[in-house]
């Protein structure tokens, strides 16, 4: 990977296996709980941004000026009407790749939903899962009740990506190639389901909870991509590079990345704290678009 000033970076390692859940969503409350409220607030410079400008490459969702939304709400998995995901498809007649993206403890918030939509202009046809049957949480003790219960049945919000997977590539506009990602706790369960879910071939994780057996991570079949912070404790750097020795003991391919100056939440909302994340955030996306285009494209 490129060097980039105020950038700490991890070298890439290559890669192996899939299937198995475990010891995966434990500590990020604490982490969770750093972040800044899902308030959509406009932080959008005018006239006066150039196109060198960082932020003008970034994803309007995170920079706060995501617009009015563009997709469907979309009930995904059979049988079960109060799981209502949100759906982002490209335009023209494809067939595009496509992406899962995995809400925080929060739940299926419109910063999502508008983020599902900047990746279908990216050419993904996009679906934001519902973890959490349609319900959100406005406060800490609210978010902790909502992961706790799905987290009491892993293999059930397993099943729930799986029927994502299995929806999408069931389109006709679809590839067939299916990538998932999340933040904070849906790090946690993207890493959860690429290691336990079904035919997938892109994970993605934005600080989420890691795993540093290599037994377990071994059973990964494709490349991993991570973004950190490190100034974060929920995973901490110590963890990202345990995360990082278990894969490249496993041979397991990742371009994993810590990012100097930011914390947890930092690229999910760009607009916490623009003059500090704007940098890495930007970074962090391209590396993000070219590690979608290796594994999806």
């Amino acid at each position: 990977m490129r060097p980039a000033p105020t950038l700490r970076s991890r070298p890439d390692h290559r890669g192996a296996r899939d299937v198995a859940l475990a010891l995966l969503l434990g500590l990020f409350v604490m982490a969770c709980g750093d972040s800044a409220p899902d308030a959509d607030s406009a932080n959008g410079s005018d006239d006066a941004a150039t196109a060198a400008d960082p932020a003008q490459e970034l994803p309007s969702a995170i920079t706060g000026n995501g617009g009015e939304l563009e997709g469907s709400d979309l009930q995904y998995v059979e049988g079960d009407a109060l799981t209502t995901g949100y759906l982002a498809v490209p335009d023209g007649d494809g067939p595009f790749p496509a992406l899962i993206i995995i809400h925080e403890w929060n739940g299926l918030q419109d910063r999502v939903r508008q983020l599902a939509d900047d990746f279908a202009d990216e050419g993904y046809v996009t679906l934001a899962a519902d973890l959490f049957q349609g319900r959100t949480g406005s406060n800490p003790q609210e978010n902790m009740a909502l992961v706790r219960e799905a987290r009491a049945d892993q293999p059930a919000m397993i099943a729930n990506l799986n029927a994502a997977v299995a929806y999408l590539k069931g389109r006709s506009d679809v590839t067939g190639r299916v990538g998932a990602m999340g933040w904070c706790f849906g790090g946690g369960v993207a890493l959860s389901f690429g290691l336990d879910g079904e035919n997938h071939e892109a994970t993605a994780i934005f600080y989420g909870q890691l795993v540093d057996d290599p037994e377990v991570v071994a059973r990964l079949d494709h490349e991993v991509y991570g973004t950190f912070g490190a100034l974060d404790n929920g995973p901490s750097p110590e963890s990202v590079a345990a995360f990082e020795a278990a894969l490249r003991a496993a041979g397991v391919e990742n371009d994993l990345h810590i990012y100097d100056d930011v914390d947890h939440g930092f690229w999910l909302r760009v607009d916490g704290d623009p003059e500090v994340r704007t940098a890495p955030a930007a970074d962090a996306w391209q590396r993000l678009k070219a590690y979608l285009e290796r594994t999806l494209g």
